[in-house]
């Protein structure tokens, strides 16, 4: 017979009350049954884990090194407990969603606002994430939900274009190119310019753009967050082209938006995994996902329209 689960209760017991009489009271039974459970123990592992010393219990350097592992045991088991208690809170259910660190900033507040306004009690779960931890997550089917750039789907997903719209230009106040409603490549030669990294697609579709018209652009900072881009613009240290969620989050508070001649287009795809199940809360923060899609479209073509 090998150590069993009650062996083990009765063992961490007494290490935490340091006697027998402490133990039994702890576990709700008599001295003779602790007493009893330890002897076995001690026979069938075939340590000495304790010392009697006066009537009391003295742990043996074998019995600290047990007690120790068992304690890693009953971390584990809080975590579990506390798993749980974490998924009763929900009540109701819980939704989890993967997507890039932008699109958390941008597409997704307003969208779980609107969800939970109309499903209260069920709860969201977001975990931003960057390439390619996102499509290994998705592909691996732990998320109910994934949110992707470009026109890529997952293996074992399904996916839909939820935005599309064309990079667009921003500018600090005051810059002399505000003056323009269109900015055609050549307007940029010479124009101190926050550039993606190198390795951005966006920003090797760009550089391509910017080859075939023959214009040279004076890059003084490049950085990798969109976020960080418009950072940069707002202290008027250049101008950048970006995505148009970030675009239209940010415009307003020091910068402006402007059109180019050009189009490249940023997509945004919905993704669902083929074997997670489903549930009427998946498909309905879908609707809140293109709902919120659709508002943003609207709300950028009436900012460059304002352009004009």
């Amino acid at each position: 017979m090998g150590i069993s689960i009650r062996h083990i209760e009765v063992f961490r017991a007494i290490m935490q009350a340091g006697s027998v009489t402490g133990a039994a009271r702890l576990l709700f039974t008599s001295q003779p049954t602790i007493s009893r459970e330890l002897a076995r123990l001690e026979s069938i592992s075939g340590l000495r884990l304790f010392d009697r010393e006066g009537g009391r219990l003295v742990p043996t350097a074998q019995a600290i090194m047990l007690f120790e592992e068992v304690e890693q045991s009953y971390i584990g088991l809080e975590r579990i407990n506390s798993v749980a208690q974490s998924i009763r809170r929900f009540e109701h259910g819980q939704l989890s969603i993967a997507c890039l660190p932008m699109l958390s900033q941008t597409l997704l507040p307003k969208a779980c606002k609107h969800f939970q306004q109309r499903h209260v009690g069920i709860g969201l779960s977001i975990a931003a994430q960057e390439f390619p931890l996102l499509e290994e997550s998705l592909s691996a089917q732990r998320y109910d939900l994934g949110l992707t750039e470009g026109e890529h789907v997952p293996r074992g997903t399904q996916g839909e274009l939820l935005f599309c719209s064309d990079m667009v230009c921003i500018l600090p106040e005051g810059h002399p190119l505000l003056s323009r409603s269109l900015l055609v490549m050549e307007d940029f030669c010479g124009v101190d310019f926050i550039n993606f990294s190198g390795l951005d697609i966006y920003r090797q579709t760009l550089d391509e753009h910017f080859r075939r018209a023959g214009v040279d652009r004076h890059t003084v900072i490049e950085t990798t967050n969109a976020t960080s881009v418009c950072a940069m613009v707002r202290q008027q240290l250049g101008v950048a082209i970006i995505n148009p969620l970030t675009a239209v989050e940010e415009s307003g508070r020091g910068l402006a938006i402007r059109p180019i001649s050009v189009s490249i287009p940023y997509r945004v795809m919905l993704i669902r995994p083929d074997y997670r199940p489903s549930s009427i809360f998946v498909d309905a923060f879908c609707s809140s996902l293109k709902d919120e899609a659709l508002c943003l479209t609207h709300t950028l073509d009436k900012r460059l329209e304002s352009a004009n």
